[in-house]
């Protein structure tokens, strides 16, 4: 009988476990979901932060995983369309079954996504969005890392308006959750130097003409454009008004804030402005610890790293770190509790200092200030808060 009952014994205790055993974390892998772009307008970005995010995962496999257990990246691509995203966030948490979601690019697909994730008590870590609504309203599943589109705007706005002495500061933005933030910021921002929006106008997600909205803001007699645009709007926008002799002041959020838009857009995109944390990585220039990772890059994936590598190699690095003080018995709960108390750095990247608490889930809230100046990107002013 004694023998029998130890056998039971055992099996129980196995059974209780696998009932409690923590979704996306075996003996040996942690599984890292995440929602990119890969096919839509923003997969130029989705493919560097893929690619980042793999080249850290590497490293951390060869170096022998977290606590023994090695990363496996598992991305679905949402086409950046907010109804897709819901649909890949339901196959990675019902089929993959991920521990955390992390890097998901876009401020209409995360908000559609979260509730799915949520459900199944899988945190969002890290979106590649700076809209409010990643930490706020406060939610023990949300940690977010890029200062907000808002603060940014609030913040620089009005010193880009009083120090180019602008008269009639204009915006174009597009008719969602970011664009709306950015309008939102540079309002508040105008406000606190007594200056109401003189001109300002939308379009739809996806739009590749903006030949209305520029002839809208030349005619209202804009010096400066506050643009609530991502990449090809950016570039359309700016080069649509250059095309009809309108030569305003530009300024745009994190979201412009890519190699891409010179590259592609060439030297009418020159004199814009944008805000920014971490800079975009130019090889000729950069630190020697850069120059080495880049190098890693490069020999990895065949392209040169850009802006969105970076950051993709850095959410997997910070998760990683906050992994690995969760500890051995790795829970949602073990991982929120060591997020709670983690301090971040500045890196070589030029990322700010973050921290986050119980009730803080913004790492930082600080940006810079940078420019298109003969085809690159050069800081122009050094870190503020709102």
């Amino acid at each position: 009988m004694k023998p029998f009952l130890a056998v039971l014994a055992a099996a129980l205790t196995v059974a209780v476990g696998a009932a409690h055993a923590q979704q996306g974390v075996s003996a040996t892998e942690i599984l890292i979901g995440s929602i990119l772009d890969q096919s839509g307008p923003l997969s130029g970005y989705g493919k560097q932060t893929r690619q980042g995010m793999q080249l850290r995962v590497d490293e951390i496999n060869e170096q022998g995983g977290i606590h023994g257990r090695k990363l496996k990246l598992v991305v679905e691509d949402d086409g950046y369309d907010p109804k897709r995203a819901v649909l890949a966030a339901q196959k990675l948490v019902n089929q993959d079954k991920v521990f955390i979601v992390a890097a998901h690019i876009g401020t209409a697909q995360n908000n559609a996504a979260m509730p799915v994730q949520f459900e199944k008590n899988i945190v969002n870590f890290f979106p590649l969005t700076a809209a409010r609504e990643m930490y706020e309203p406060l939610n023990r599943l949300k940690y977010a890392y890029v200062a907000a589109y808002y603060e940014a705007a609030r913040a620089w706005l009005p010193k880009l308006a009083k120090e180019k002495n602008a008269r009639k500061v204009c915006a174009m933005y597009q008719d969602d959750e970011y664009g709306l933030e950015v309008l939102r910021g540079a309002e508040a921002g105008l406000k606190t130097i007594n200056v109401e929006m003189a001109e300002k106008t939308s379009f739809k997600r996806g739009a590749t003409d903006f030949s209305s909205q520029m002839a809208r803001l030349k005619g209202a007699n804009c010096d400066l454009v506050v643009l609530g645009t991502v990449i090809r709007e950016t570039i359309g926008g700016i080069a649509e008004a250059r095309k009809i002799g309108f030569n305003p002041i530009f300024f745009t959020s994190q979201a412009g804030y890519t190699e891409l838009i010179h590259k592609l857009g060439g030297k009418a995109m020159d004199g814009l402005y944008a805000t920014m944390t971490v800079q975009v990585p130019y090889l000729d220039d950069a630190s020697q610890p850069v120059r080495f990772w880049a190098t890693k890059y490069k020999t990895k994936f065949g392209d040169d790293p850009a802006l969105f590598s970076v950051i993709g190699y850095q959410i997997v690095d910070y998760f990683a770190q906050a992994a690995a003080k969760a500890g051995k018995n790795l829970t949602t709960d073990t991982f929120i509790k060591a997020m709670d108390t983690m301090s971040f750095p500045a890196d070589v990247f030029g990322a700010p200092p973050m921290t986050y608490s119980p009730t803080k889930r913004l790492g930082s809230e600080a940006s810079r200030l940078s420019q298109i100046v003969d085809g690159r990107w050069k800081v122009v002013a050094d870190y503020v808060k709102p």
